[in-house]
């Protein structure tokens, strides 16, 4: 079995190879080749300190390869593993260290749905959060789509990102406040760990997409259920572990969402859900990370790495 750290992990797959690695895994998904596992975790208090363990997976056998992805939470801080196994002879390929893996794996979804979802015209991103999956996302999302300009949001340094993606990616970038983005943002994704949602939702203008992906617990949320309301299509990446986890969904008020505009990412992509956009339309994905996206990334680096 071969050990790969995330230091490896960063030599053999760029973010464009990601994006499209998650574009085929949603594929393979919407055309029911695979299974997912759902995330189940444990917790327990010593000495007045949290420890968590969490475990998600997937079995995806049309690629040859079963998987699962831990991760300890400590501290309010992750570190992440990934077990690959062969699915024709059951044998375990590799140990992945997968705290790269989860950066790329969560922006490049992102990517994919932005692809597919946002207007073409859309001209302003706007950033909330800057830590290391709005770095991604900014990474991703600009890869992706010619975007004209970025604001970035609720973090404790909106300078310092908007330089980074100035710098980096030659695209004007400026700090800003959270109702300004709002208001102004044909694009708005959410990398927080905020349990109360951001900003209001009248704000967001007719024909946004919103992509929520800081949250993956129950008991947090960054969107309100105003914003939830309306949209004319929230789209998922597994509606079982949505329903189940994403906050949007658990902490929302009877009604707010109605279960007909709901639809998974890999059913849009393979039409097997229809869906043709109108300038108008307001579009939410609502992301909380599954182990399809984990192994399905976790192959590509195992591939590589022969």
């Amino acid at each position: 079995m071969r050990l790969i750290t995330d230091a490896e992990v960063a030599q053999l797959v760029t973010m464009r190879e990601a994006i499209f690695a998650m574009t085929a895994a949603f594929e393979q998904f919407g055309n029911g080749a695979g299974s997912i596992a759902p995330r189940v975790r444990a917790s327990a208090e010593h000495n007045g300190a949290t420890s968590t363990i969490s475990m998600l997976g997937a079995a995806l056998p049309a690629a040859g390869v079963l998987g699962a992805k831990v991760y300890a939470t400590v501290g309010g801080r992750f570190n992440f593993a990934i077990l690959l196994f062969s699915a024709r002879t059951g044998e375990a390929l590799a140990a992945i260290e997968a705290n790269e893996i989860t950066r790329l794996r969560t922006a490049a979804a992102t990517s994919v749905a932005l692809k597919h979802l946002a207007r073409r015209d859309a001209a302003l991103l706007a950033i909330f959060g800057t830590g290391v999956q709005a770095r991604a996302h900014a990474e991703a999302l600009l890869l992706t789509h010619p975007f004209q300009e970025v604001w970035v949001t609720s973090g404790s340094d909106a300078a310092g990102l908007a330089h980074f993606i100035e710098t980096e990616f030659g695209v004007p970038a400026r700090a800003a406040d959270a109702e300004s983005a709002a208001r102004a943002a044909d694009v708005i994704v959410t990398c927080t760990r905020s349990t109360e949602p951001l900003f209001d939702g009248d704000w967001v203008k007719p024909g946004a997409f919103i992509a929520a992906v800081g949250a993956s617990k129950p008991s947090a949320r960054e969107l309100d259920d105003t914003l939830l309301a309306r949209a004319d299509l929230i789209v998922v990446e597994w509606l079982p572990a949505a329903q189940s986890e994403a906050g949007e969904f658990v902490r929302a008020a009877p009604g707010t969402i109605d279960p007909q505009r709901v639809v998974e990412l890999g059913k849009l992509l393979v039409h097997g859900t229809p869906y043709t956009r109108r300038q108008q339309d307001i579009v939410i994905y609502k992301s909380v990370g599954v182990g399809l996206e984990d192994v399905a990334l976790a192959n590509l680096v195992w591939q590589r790495a022969q």
